[in-house]
């Protein structure tokens, strides 16, 4: 039997060094499948839900520079979106196979019938159909350059009746090319940054995902201007290692530090950064933005002067041009606050709480202690990311996933998939929530079907803890955020994975390490308090006056135990406003 188009495209994601494919297989789908399984550099990974797929396979792209994912037919492809969405505005390559009906049943309201061109137009940056054989080589190597170059989603639509046609051979080029082209601003644009540089007094250093391999490069600046700096969540792991002047995190999930400093700065340098939270960056200081994409320049703050280029490459160009900062006693009066924020952190984890109250900061402490210095580690969205963020330490070889843009539930335990695909020797964590966890419970039994030795934390704190803050703090009584939650512990036993429920926080550090040892995939449900809140570094007036309401709200409403559990577990926040 000859090559047919299937077995093409596979030739072709195998040049692209794709190692995987994340899917549910059937009808239109499995000409590919079967190509995929005669593949010696290929696997198929049968997850139980496609969304769960395509977070796996971000999550493989955010480590390794690309990854797949591939959804059959009408329902099969449509739950890939949510997956996909991430992978989009998390700006990482990802190739979708989205296969469907046959050509011929076209416009006829078919069976599992989709439109995948209307379907994944605002999630990808390249979104083609193929009808015949011979489109196939351009076609595939169009999407995935495009995915690569573009760093986006590239969705390729295969109907079944082609996928199995004999293939057509082409004498366009099959390689496939990961260049990181250099981008630095030019002279003039650099003298201007300089100037403004040098007249300042106060400088502070606001670094993301995009100075992620400028490390050495911004220490070097901050210790030439005496600048502190702070950092996104995106870009903790690589900008807090070995970086005496960090100041932590602003936002939603930082901490006083880092806001205090960018607002009693004369000039902020915004460097490798989207931050989305424009009510955290100061209306009434000079701004320096630097970013490898001009289109990002100025969307977020009002800045006076804007630098298209790479992080690493721009700061070497621009240290000759910059003075020497002397004085630092700007610097070392926003280092003395972050040690008294640092110190005040840490009262949440010496009251480590009471059975079935254990602090969520304490359990976070344990993991960052007991992991190990190059593990991996992922977030769900809502207070699991909080408490990632203040908790969990950058070594310069950890990372950490979480779905930082797009902000989805039930992200931790599909990225942990993923990213223990394309690490099987280094230590995964997923951070769940029980809310998370609960979303996609089935993929444990993708868990244990291939093995993966993933370590599941589930913070069960029986709540939705940040849609419960989000409603408190504009003045409404929390309600419909309470979760019954299933036995998580016994849950994993029936999956097959050992589990364990952990109700005293006395127990908690030897059961970490037990799950930490053991080999093989382990559930820790950990009972949480859920009256805990990751409260914000800048809290408003009326933020406060809606904490006040809802507090009066419940207590009129005879939740008067739950109001104390709210006072006595966040008292520490004051110190920190």
């Amino acid at each position: 039997m000859g090559k047919n188009v299937a077995h093409q495209i596979v030739e072709l994601l195998e040049k692209a060094n794709i190692k995987r494919v994340y899917a549910v297989t059937g009808d239109s789908l499995n000409f590919f499948n079967i190509a995929v399984k005669q593949s010696d550099k290929i696997d198929w990974v049968h997850v139980r839900h496609e969304e769960v797929g395509a977070y796996a396979a971000t999550a493989e792209s955010e480590l390794a520079g690309i990854g797949c994912c591939a959804g059959s037919s009408g329902p099969g492809h449509v739950h890939l979106i949510n997956g996909v969405y991430e992978a989009h505005k998390s700006r990482t390559p990802l190739l979708v196979i989205a296969s469907t009906i046959p050509t011929i049943e076209f416009g006829t309201d078919y069976f599992q019938e989709t439109n995948t061109i209307k379907l994944f137009d605002d999630c990808s940056c390249y979104n083609q159909m193929i009808t015949r054989p011979e489109q196939v080589p351009r076609m595939v190597h169009t999407a995935i350059q495009n995915a690569i170059f573009k760093k986006d989603v590239a969705v390729i639509g295969l109907p079944g009746d082609i996928a199995e046609m004999d293939a057509v051979e082409d004498n366009y080029t099959n390689n496939f090319f990961f260049n990181k082209p250099i981008i630095i601003p030019n002279k003039n644009e650099l003298q201007q940054a300089a100037q403004l540089i040098n007249e300042a007094k106060k400088i502070t250093l606001f670094c993301g995902i995009g100075a992620s391999e400028a490390n050495a490069e911004v220490v070097e600046l901050s210790k030439h201007l005496n600048a502190p700096v702070g950092y996104s969540f995106k870009g903790k792991m690589s900008i807090q290692p070995n970086n005496p002047n960090e100041v932590g995190m602003t936002g939603l999930l930082g901490q006083p530090s880092a806001y205090h400093a960018m607002h009693k700065s004369d000039l902020i340098f915004l460097i490798g950064t989207d931050f989305p939270y424009k009510d955290f960056i100061p209306i009434d200081k000079k701004i320096i933005q630097l970013d490898a994409e001009g289109s990002k320049l100025g969307r977020r703050a009002k800045i006076d002067l804007g630098l298209v280029g790479n992080a690493k490459e721009t700061i070497h160009e621009l240290l000759p041009l910059i003075n020497q900062k002397e004085d630092r006693n700007f610097l070392d009066s926003q280092l003395e606050l972050y040690k008294k924020v640092l110190e005040n952190k840490m009262t949440y984890v010496h009251e480590k709480g009471k059975e079935n109250t254990i602090q969520p900061e304490y359990a976070a402490y344990l993991l960052d202690e007991l992991a190990t210095k190059d593990a991996i580690f992922t977030v769900d969205t809502g207070m699991c990311c909080g408490w990632g963020a203040r908790y969990i330490t950058g070594t310069g070889d950890r990372k950490m996933l979480g779905s930082f843009n797009h902000g989805s539930m039930a992200n931790a335990m599909p990225q942990a998939i993923g990213a223990q695909n394309t690490y099987p020797d280094r230590q995964v964590i997923a951070m769940c929530g029980d809310g998370g966890l609960s979303m996609l419970l089935g993929d444990l039994a993708t868990i244990k079907q291939y093995k993966l030795p993933i370590k599941i934390i589930v913070f069960n704190n029986r709540t939705l803890g940040m849609v419960k803050l989000e409603m408190e703090v504009a003045g409404l009584p929390d309600n419909e955020t309470n979760m019954e939650n299933p036995d998580f512990g016994m849950i994993g036993k029936a999956m097959g994975i050992e589990s364990e429920n952990i109700h005293n926080p006395d127990d908690l550090p030897d059961a970490i390490g037990r799950a930490f040892s053991h080999n093989g995939p382990y559930i820790l449900s950990v009972f949480t308090n859920p009256n805990a809140l990751a409260m914000p570094p800048k809290v408003d007036i009326d933020q406060m006056l809606g904490m006040t309401k809802s507090m009066a709200k419940l207590m009129l409403g005879g939740k008067m135990d739950e109001v104390m559990d709210t006072i006595k577990s966040n008292y520490k926040h004051l110190k920190d406003l």
